[in-house]
């Protein structure tokens, strides 16, 4: 199952640990505040100022 835009950040975090460090290293440095767990990864991006089509194909990358 691949990650889309309308996952919440927590359910990223939880379905693979991996994910942090991918999600870290575009400049998400609050992945675990309690606001940021509940927004999708677009709102987050958006937030951030952050391409979310980059940040799908890095989180992707792997998945099948």
């Amino acid at each position: 199952m691949k990650f889309k835009k309308t996952d919440l950040i927590c359910d990223i975090l939880e379905k693979d640990e991996s994910t942090e460090e991918i999600l870290t290293s575009f400049g998400f440095h609050c992945l675990y505040c309690p606001a940021s767990q509940m927004e999708t990864l677009l709102e987050a991006c958006e937030v951030h100022g952050i391409d979310v089509n980059e940040v799908l194909k890095a989180l992707n990358a792997k998945r099948k």
